[in-house]
């Protein structure tokens, strides 16, 4: 069942407040009262395992890029992975990956993002338990 609205955004500014250490999130603004936020982006940032040739290692991951319905395809979403990309550069981040909607994927591609056959996933919902 779907949460309300209300219920949705406080749980979403508490969620953003808490996490602040491991995650980034980039705003889009314009200058009005009615809608200031135009759209967003998310990269959660997570440590990895040492290895002998690094000893601290960093990943990215893109976990959210939104933008109003009528401020899409106006470019804005593309300034958004760039400026994610650009972050990710600036912490020094070994990769950022993305987990993508069918037709995002156009997008994510454009900004330099390639599928891999090395990189796999396992749906949990499909692991019973136990």
């Amino acid at each position: 069942m779907p949460i309300n609205r209300t219920d949705f955004t406080t749980h979403f500014v508490t969620w953003a407040e808490q996490n602040t250490s491991t995650h980034r999130c980039l705003v889009l603004t314009r200058d009005t009262t009615t809608t200031p936020i135009i759209g967003m982006a998310w990269l959660a940032i997570l440590p990895r395992v040492p290895s002998p040739r690094a000893l601290h290692r960093m990943s990215g991951d893109v976990q959210c890029v939104y933008v109003i319905p009528e401020a899409r395809n106006t470019g804005l979403g593309g300034h958004l992975m760039d400026e994610i990309l650009a972050t990710a550069r600036s912490l020094g981040l070994e990769r950022v990956t993305v987990h993508s909607s069918p037709r995002a994927v156009p997008a994510y591609i454009r900004h330099g993002f390639e599928p891999s056959p090395r990189l796999l996933q396992s749906h949990m919902a499909d692991h019973p338990k136990g």
